[in-house]
């Protein structure tokens, strides 16, 4: 425990010193909150031109926007969080290894799975926290250019902002269950690659390609962990939850896709981190 704990220390100095980090970790924040002032900049000069041609009164808002642009924001954000988290991993052990880096805790008597796991720990929080800032900033920006409250039509409220803030939650704990599946699967790619460059290029590689194949695979794409992660081309619940929360009443739920989200990402982890901590007493630093 105590060379595990030396490690995370280790790794969690580096993450804290190292300003490149950190604002790639914060880019998905930047990149949603410069998505929404461009929406609310269309919008009003849509409205403007509408007004002036007499077709509509000068109203860029809507009541109860807020939580479909929320949620969009979220998911173009996690989209990016997935593809940035998914570098780091891979590119974390094998940058290390490359570079000579890793001998020095080797040097330090620090096991390599302790090192692993130091690791694989440190870039779960790294996500935690650009995922809590995304969260925030998203929130922030949403409520700045449009009003929260629920979805209403001809003066009957279809869905209150209670069943709305639960469909959210669910939603992201959904789409984050996954994440620290994506990372061991990321830093099992970084141990088996033989260079920095490959590990990189593979697991994104592999991750793009799930997203494409994963519609093709039917039912079986259910037991795959990438199937649950927010995409370019995405399935996951937080997908559907932007239309439930803009009132669309023709979204259907898989129950059992729900099901297997909650619990198929664990064993999953388990199997990659174990796979990883195995292969890397073989590798040859």
């Amino acid at each position: 425990m105590a060379e595990f704990i030396t490690a995370l220390k280790s790794e969690l100095f580096l993450l804290r010193h190292n300003p490149g980090m950190q604002l790639t970790l914060a880019l998905p924040s930047l990149i949603v909150a410069t998505q929404l002032s461009i929406i609310k900049l269309s919008q009003t000069g849509q409205a403007v031109r509408d007004s002036l041609l007499g077709a509509t009164e000068l109203d860029p808002t809507s009541a109860g926007a807020a939580y479909g642009y929320f949620v969009d924001g979220l998911s173009t954000g996690l989209t990016l969080v997935v593809l940035i988290l998914v570098t780091l991993s891979a590119y974390s052990f094998a940058h290390d290894r490359d570079c000579g880096a890793i001998r020095h805790p080797l040097i330090c008597r620090i096991s390599r799975g302790n090192m692993l796991l130091g690791k694989l720990l440190t870039l779960v929080i790294a996500g935690a926290s650009a995922i809590a800032v995304l969260f925030v900033v998203t929130w922030l920006m949403s409520s700045l250019l449009w009003d929260f409250g629920p979805v209403v039509e001809d003066g009957f409220e279809l869905i209150s902002e209670n069943e709305i803030r639960s469909e959210i939650i669910l939603g992201l704990q959904l789409a984050l269950l996954p994440l620290p599946t994506l990372l061991a699967f990321g830093m099992l790619i970084s141990v088996i690659a033989h260079s920095t460059t490959q590990a990189v290029t593979m697991a994104l590689g592999i991750t793009l390609a799930m997203d494409i194949f994963k519609a093709t695979l039917g039912e079986a794409s259910q037991y795959i962990f990438f199937s649950y992660l927010p995409s370019l081309l995405d399935q996951s619940y937080l997908r559907d939850v932007g239309q439930i929360v803009r009132g669309y009443s023709d979204v259907l739920i898989d129950a059992q896709a729900v099901q297997l989200n909650q619990f198929l990402p664990i064993p999953e982890l388990l199997l990659l981190t174990v796979i990883a901590l195995f292969l890397v007493q073989k590798k040859k630093l």
